[in-house]
């Protein structure tokens, strides 16, 4: 059971969160930015988004191997060169502490615009923000029907 219901408590704040989200559904490639999304809730252990991510890929027509190998995306021959760099980006901001390497940040930079570079470090910062609030929170994912 969950804590607390951030939506209840801080509303306004809530809507805030969900207007990035928003911003980044209109501005990124929407399995690009489900396949972020699900990285770094993997990294960070937030079973709800891992679940949320996961199920809207499906929906979407991603084939189950590609999401079930997205832990291994460096192994797996799955996924497109912008997928790779997303996911180095994702991986390196959500691990600050190493910071984001000029290998990483070159590859990222070389196969998006600018725009789109600024796009993804939103998108790698919200969900990272929704992450800690479904993990400090016990936000679980709804039971299997």
């Amino acid at each position: 059971m969950a804590r607390l219901s951030v939506p209840t408590h801080a509303p306004d704040g809530y809507k805030a969160i969900m207007g990035l989200d928003g911003y980044l559904k209109e501005n990124l490639d929407a399995e690009l930015l489900d396949f972020v999304k699900l990285r770094a809730s993997q990294i960070n252990g937030c079973g709800f988004c891992v679940d949320l991510h996961s199920t809207d890929l499906e929906k979407m027509g991603v084939p189950t191997r590609k999401i079930y190998a997205l832990s291994t995306w460096r192994e797996a021959g799955f996924f497109t060169d912008r997928e790779r760099a997303a996911l180095a980006l994702t991986e390196e901001v959500t691990l600050i502490p190493s910071g984001v390497d000029d290998t990483t940040w070159n590859h990222a930079a070389a196969v998006f615009s600018e725009k789109e570079l600024s796009d993804l470090i939103i998108a790698i910062g919200t969900i990272n923000l929704w992450n800690r609030i479904g993990v400090a929170t016990h936000l679980a994912p709804p039971p299997l029907n």
